[in-house]
């Protein structure tokens, strides 16, 4: 080695992770709460002109929506960079999903137990891609409590598909969630072949 010069610093490795589920369900706040940088937000306020196209049963309160993505992100150590985003919910955005999945390790895809049926189109996506995903039911105040076995039944999941609760307002309970994504998407790689 040469005096006074040293190795160029070591660049980490990007995983892509996506937040999904259906309008309402947290995505937005768990991107926020996990993040160690201010999130990009994508968000509009909802105006009457959403009326008939949105449904806010059960999420009556809310005020904004993403429209194209939230992005966040998490650094492992000098190893690893997370990079987080949170996909829209309703239908008329899901164009850009194919964008948001190209290159994804996996998925989060949060639940709400008051409208459970919102995350099958998410479920459905990642299945026919063949992309690894965890369901996260977010425990919202009020909402029905379920074992997670019945969550499993009702979206008719494999077996293999890790289901947890999730609290995607607080970020160890985010943070939970990924590192259940992360083991799930590894243990799902293709073997590489030897020789």
């Amino acid at each position: 080695m040469a005096f006074g010069r040293s190795d160029p610093p070591k660049m980490p490795k990007a995983i892509k992770l996506l937040i999904a589920g259906g309008f309402g369900v947290g995505k937005t706040t768990m991107v926020g709460a996990v993040s160690e940088i201010r999130p990009l937000r994508t968000e509009e306020v909802l105006t009457d002109r959403s009326v008939g196209v949105d449904d806010l049963a059960g999420v009556e309160s809310k005020a904004t929506t993403t429209v194209a993505m939230d992005f966040g992100r998490i650094s492992i150590g000098d190893e690893f960079m997370l990079y987080l985003f949170g996909t829209p919910g309703q239908e008329r955005f899901w164009f850009v999903w194919d964008e948001l999945a190209r290159g994804a390790l996996g998925a989060v895809v949060l639940a709400d137990t008051r409208r459970l049926a919102d995350c099958f189109p998410s479920v459905d996506y990642f299945e026919r891609r063949g992309t690894p995903f965890v369901v996260a039911v977010n425990c919202f105040e009020g909402a029905p409590v379920f074992e997670l076995d019945e969550v499993k039944l009702a979206l008719n999941l494999g077996a293999d598909i890790p289901v947890l609760l999730c609290d995607a307002r607080r970020r160890e309970s985010g943070k939970e969630a990924l590192i259940t994504l992360v083991k799930h998407a590894y243990h799902r790689r293709p073997a590489t072949p030897v020789g």
